[in-house]
């Protein structure tokens, strides 16, 4: 379902870990403060947002909605087919990850929304050892 991935942070804008073989580890500093930036989102949507490179279109926005904090976007302009990308905040740190061809992004936001929850868990894991 996933066929890349990585960990951004907000401040400083900085991709602290990504899957060596897909594209995110291409990611900007600059690319990373549009995505998360909290004021004038709306432009987001008519926009875009590009990442490693690549335009992308914003279908959802609720990454700074309590409970959800997600965003859902896809590639565009692509000859190989378009991708779903989801986006989800885990505490001061914001998962992203890339779907397969022909991955929906329904199902995809659900599979980034659960990972984000079992590195949540491990988080809370390991800080309960100091």
């Amino acid at each position: 379902m996933c066929c890349d991935a990585a960990i951004i942070s907000n401040s400083p804008p900085w991709l602290l870990a990504s899957y060596p073989e897909g594209n995110l580890f291409q990611l900007t500093q600059e690319e990373i403060q549009i995505l998360l930036m909290r004021e004038g989102r709306e432009k987001l949507f008519l926009q875009g947002i590009t990442l490693a490179g690549t335009k992308c279109l914003l279908i959802r926005d609720n990454l700074y909605t309590e409970g959800n904090n997600t965003m859902d976007l896809r590639t565009k302009g692509q000859s190989r087919g378009s991708q779903a990308v989801t986006v989800v905040q885990i505490e001061s740190v914001y998962l992203v990850v890339m779907g397969q061809k022909g991955t929906e992004g329904g199902p995809l936001n659900l599979k980034a929304f659960e990972m984000a929850g079992y590195i949540k868990e491990a988080i809370h894991q390991h800080m309960a050892h100091f």
